[in-house]
């Protein structure tokens, strides 16, 4: 079995989007978030990104990834470029290409870009998936890799400028996965997440992202979505329905911030990097 280093650079078919304040709502509450316009539906929190592009996001890999070895795709990185907010009435135009990828022993990582525009062609945000074929080692590097946003393990030397506590309900996923519309039963269904190997079910990775965001926002950026610029993390470990998240932030430029993610002893998000414009 061979990746297909050929189907690189290829867009999928555009997939459109019609936002309305009720879903923006929607999406807001999954998320606990506690932002007024996010939960009022006057503007969209930053992770809702991933719902008019959630079609698009596995057909690259369909197109470069042997169909075998789909089974074994994970979600392992995610990086939001935004250019503006999304607003209710707003019409988009989502697509996918997959860029690179590089073997590694454990598992070959995949780039995937996703553009989102508005029908007029108006740049909204651009976002880097990167998905982790476990198992399997490609045994090269082609093409162009996700940008990097590696934490700073000197950071720890000091203290953090920000930390907040959030709580994973228990009905969480089954709020979060109709609002992002994500239907992947392990999230959904205990049996299922227990042949998948899992202790049970799990939270949604992109949720649990989701409440780092608007973290990030009410601690750093006065609750104002239109000052993010960049968002983005690693996917450590599994977060289970019921668990506390604490985040701690550090600042490590003017405007940018390195944070990661615990629930328990565990890191589960790592790697995070929020962009803040004064």
């Amino acid at each position: 079995m061979e990746f297909d280093p050929g189907k690189l650079g290829k867009w999928t078919d555009e997939i459109r989007f019609d936002v309305t304040a009720e879903r923006i709502a929607e999406y807001a509450a999954a998320t606990n978030d506690p932002i007024p316009a996010h939960r009022d539906g006057v503007v969209a929190s930053p992770v809702f990104a991933i719902v008019p592009v959630f079609q698009s996001l596995l057909e690259p890999a369909l197109e470069v990834v042997p169909l075998p070895l789909i089974g074994r795709v994970l979600h392992g990185e995610q990086d939001f470029r935004f250019h503006r907010p999304i607003r209710p009435g707003d019409r988009l135009v989502a697509r996918a290409r997959m860029l690179g990828y590089r073997g590694r022993p454990k598992g070959t990582a995949a780039n995937v870009h996703l553009e989102t525009r508005t029908t007029g062609g108006e740049p909204v945000n651009d976002q880097y998936v990167t998905f982790v074929v476990r198992g399997f080692d490609a045994g090269t590097q082609v093409g162009e890799l996700a940008p990097g946003h590696r934490f700073d393990e000197a950071l720890r030397e000091q203290p953090p400028v920000a930390e907040i506590t959030q709580h994973i309900d228990e009905d969480q996923t089954f709020r979060y996965g109709p609002a992002a519309g994500d239907p992947m039963p392990i999230h959904l269904d205990d049996e299922i997440a227990k042949e998948a190997g899992l202790p049970g079910i799990i939270a949604h990775g992109l949720c649990s992202m989701a409440f780092t965001s608007w973290g990030a926002l009410s601690e750093l950026a006065g609750s104002d979505v239109t000052r993010l610029r960049r968002l983005a993390v690693r996917f450590a470990k599994p977060v289970f329905p019921g668990q506390d998240l604490h985040t701690r932030f550090w600042r490590t430029g003017s405007g940018a911030y390195a944070y990661e993610t615990t629930a328990g002893a565990q890191v589960v998000l790592t790697d995070g990097l929020a962009e803040i414009t004064d």
